[in-house]
């Protein structure tokens, strides 16, 4: 019986590492354990086969108790050829088990990864528990009588290597079945041949000697509050986000959208909801679809565009047209490698200062950013809350650590969402000085300081829109100086005055010297590496940022109380920058941009030098 286990499948883009990763993850999620994935694959649609480069990966963690990562090391790999071996091997631990599949350790398979010798034969494995599986030769047995192509059953090895795993770590079988029915309802041969591999997986491990041993991972009772769970990803959540806060603000929900990795999911997603009033167009580029969303939110429905770093350097001047029309529109950027194209399928936090400044002109425009996969839900929420409140764009920052990966979500109750219904505007706000009743399109909400909403085609509310700079109240096109110094400083008195949630410290006995300050995804490995460092005696406070623009108001009065702060980012110091500038707090750096999330020992050994630094 073990309390948590991490377990990385790793194969060829082709062999289907991503479902059967997958696949483990729902069973795992059924069966009630706490759990977090780190999905890894090449940037390639088909990556060259046997190379490094096309090595695609699935890690889980999943425990009896609550988890923040996806873990440092796994402690079973398996590895479904040379190649899957050699790229992942240095994260494995001495001890840990890993399962090769022997079919695919050819001469030549090896050559192409640079083995000289086979590390099966040779002795550098000796420090592991290897087992080896000839997992090609066993599944073409297992279906030999569906009278496929050994080629074709080949390809059902990865299902036969779920149930071989599915065995060691006693989780159900009736969910995968029922999903490979659902999968191949069409080709029913098919269904029943890879529900065959994936029984012959199973039944391998119950009889042969080389498994001696099953554990038993329990549900993590403890760690859940009462609810109904299910697992989700950041993308599905972020979506399920999006169609909650169309609901809970009564207005049609319109995505404006150009696929780009890894945001495309959220379109594809949407495009499935129709029946809840959700409106879905893949433009032809990325211009056209933030210009399409702008136009539906000047229509009066909730618009969104998503997309990645380099799409929004295409959107900034229609963000910047927001900005001056003052309309809510939702920015969606699911953070990858950059510059440029960078790394389509690696993570990163380097689009911040894009976020905040990558606009002609002074263009404030907010920034919320969700924690884990699950929070993507609840920071769409918060999102549509301040774009509708105030009539501004707002970016949402996730990334493809959040995008990809899953984690167990408790789906929350109706009556627990918010309110985010509004006013449009709906007849004359202002008197002129002859007496007469008009319509001023840019006259001020005196506490948030929010323009009316007005809805093309309601007699009397006829007004210009445009980038042009308006006139104060009348929204007529004005060049005064005087004017433009207004406009822009209340535009950002208007963003300076959003309410946000004061910023909650996590500062046990309240004595602590180091505040570990992040943002975004970085808050799983924050938060465990801060857990290890409490567990050997270390006094260190956390504190995570959900907002950063406006920042929460109480910021600096926090950061005021500590001697030391450190700020983790997967950049180079964006956030740093920002606070430096901001509190003039000499904070510390602590930066990775290697596409890969970090890991918590990682962490906690940079957080204890800070501390005693």
């Amino acid at each position: 019986r073990l309390d948590r286990v991490i377990i990385r499948f790793a194969g060829d883009s082709g062999d289907g590492m991503q479902l059967t990763g997958d696949r483990f993850t729902s069973e795992t999620a059924s069966f009630g354990n706490d759990l977090s994935t780190l999905p890894n694959f090449p940037a390639e649609i088909r990556a060259p086969a046997g190379t490094l480069p096309g090595v695609s990966s699935f890690q889980l963690h999943f425990a009896d108790h609550d988890i923040l990562t996806p873990g440092d090391a796994p402690n079973v790999l398996v590895a479904m050829n040379p190649a899957a071996l050699k790229a992942n091997i240095a994260d494995v631990p001495r001890g840990a088990e890993i399962i090769v599949n022997t079919d695919e350790f050819t001469k030549r398979a090896m050559q192409k990864v640079g083995y000289g010798t086979s590390p099966l034969e040779d002795g550098s494995l000796d420090g592991y528990q290897v087992h080896r599986v000839p997992l090609t030769t066993l599944t073409v047995q297992a279906l030999e009588e569906f009278e496929l192509s050994r080629k074709d059953a080949g390809r059902s090895k990865n299902m036969f290597a779920l149930g071989l795993l599915s065995w060691m770590y006693h989780r159900p079988t009736e969910g995968t079945e029922r999903f490979l029915r659902s999968k191949f309802a069409k080709k029913p041969q098919i269904a029943a041949a890879n529900i065959a591999a994936f029984h012959a997986g199973w039944n391998f491990g119950e009889t042969t000697e080389d498994f001696a041993v099953s554990y038993e991972v329990a549900p993590a009772a403890s760690a859940f509050p009462t609810g109904t769970y299910r697992n989700i990803s950041g993308n599905l959540a972020l979506s399920y986000g999006l169609i909650a806060a169309s609901r809970q603000a009564d207005l049609p929900l319109y995505l404006g959208s150009y696929p780009i990795t890894p945001a495309s999911d959220i379109l594809h997603e949407l495009s499935k909801h129709k029946n809840f009033g959700v409106r879905t167009f893949q433009a032809e580029d990325e211009i056209a679809g933030i210009g399409a969303a702008l136009g539906a939110a000047f229509g009066g429905s909730l618009a969104v565009t998503t997309t990645s770093g380099p799409g929004v350097a295409l959107k900034s001047e229609t963000i910047g047209l927001a900005v001056s029309l003052e309309l809510p529109l939702l920015v969606v950027d699911i953070q990858r490698g950059g510059p440029s194209t960078g790394l389509p399928t690696k993570t990163e936090q380097a689009d911040l200062l894009q976020a905040m400044y990558g606009r002609n002109g002074e263009a404030p425009v907010p920034v919320v950013a969700p924690k884990t996969p699950a929070d993507c839900f609840d920071a769409a929420i918060e999102a549509a809350r301040i774009a509708i409140t105030y009539r501004t764009p707002v970016f949402l920052l996730s990334d493809g650590y959040l995008a990809n990966g899953s984690e167990p979500w408790r789906i929350p109750e109706i009556d627990q969402l918010p309110d985010l219904r509004t006013q449009f505007a709906s007849g004359p706000n202002h008197t002129d000085a002859d007496g007469a009743e008009v319509f001023w399109p840019y006259k001020r909400d005196a506490k948030t300081l929010a323009r009316p909403w007005a809805i093309p085609g309601t007699p009397g509310l006829e007004h210009r829109i445009g980038g042009i700079e308006k006139q104060d109240g009348t929204g007529n096109i004005s060049y005064d100086p005087a004017n433009h110094e207004f406009m822009v400083r209340t535009r950002q008195a208007k963003i300076d005055g959003i309410e946000v949630a004061d910023i909650e410290v996590d500062d046990v006995r309240g004595e602590a010297d180091t505040l570990v300050l992040g943002w975004g995804s970085t808050y799983g490995p924050i938060t465990a590496a801060v857990r290890r460092l409490r567990t050997a005696g270390e006094n260190i406070a956390q504190a995570h940022l959900r907002h950063l623009n406006p920042f929460p108001k109480n910021l600096g009065e926090v950061l005021a109380r500590y001697e030391r702060v450190v700020v983790p980012e997967m950049n180079l110091g964006q956030l740093a920058t920002l606070i430096r500038a901001r509190y003039l707090v000499d904070a510390h750096s602590y930066n990775q941009v290697n596409g890969m999330p970090f890991k918590a020992e990682q962490l906690a050994t940079a957080l204890k030098e800070a501390i005693h630094g």
